[in-house]
């Protein structure tokens, strides 16, 4: 099947190995319709892996996972924006979060919140206490490529069904762009 670029799209359902078990698990329970292709982890992140399957950067989605404070109470975050736009952690995200401050979540912190491996965290399937904040030109895209929640695959979902998720919200998120 082809959705975009050069790899084998299969239902995800369909090869449930090549998702991480909250992602699989979410998948299965919202009965989403989203598509999983295995990749070589090597090529995992965004620049390498556009360039290695020809998926334009545009439609290529990269999920972050921030960690705000404000007093005793801390929150992490979702956000997911086009590979080719930057999100505005510190205004428009830290604003939404309502946090004083506010920073990428470490390594460590994200693995173990999200049960997904660090370079493959996807907003599907997250704990649900967080925020998702879906920029709204992902949320417009037919298709989006993002995260399976493990290096070794990535999956296609539309960027509506993304902005549908539970505890997402459209949002615009991404910095603008200098013309």
């Amino acid at each position: 099947m082809h959705i975009v670029g050069t790899l084998d799209w299969q239902p995800a359902l369909d090869h449930s190995e090549l998702l991480a078990r909250p992602v699989r698990d979410a998948i299965a329970e919202l009965g989403l319709e989203c598509f999983v292709a295995p990749i070589d982890p090597s090529h995992a992140d965004t620049a390498a892996f556009c360039a290695a399957y020809e998926v334009p950067p545009e439609v290529s989605a990269n999920c972050v996972v921030v960690a705000g404070r404000r007093a005793e109470v801390f929150v992490m975050a979702a956000c997911l924006v086009r590979a080719t736009d930057r999100a505005d952690v510190n205004r428009v995200i830290r604003k939404r979060l309502d946090v004083r401050k506010i920073s990428f979540a470490g390594m460590d912190d994200a693995v173990r919140e999200t049960g997904m491996e660090y370079g493959g965290i996807t907003p599907i399937g997250l704990p649900p206490s967080w925020p998702i904040l879906v920029d709204e030109a992902v949320a417009r895209l037919g298709m989006i490529v993002v995260g399976s929640g493990i290096r070794r695959s990535k999956i296609a979902i539309s960027g509506q069904s993304a902005a549908s998720l539970p505890y997402a919200e459209v949002l615009p998120l991404a910095l603008s762009q200098p013309s």
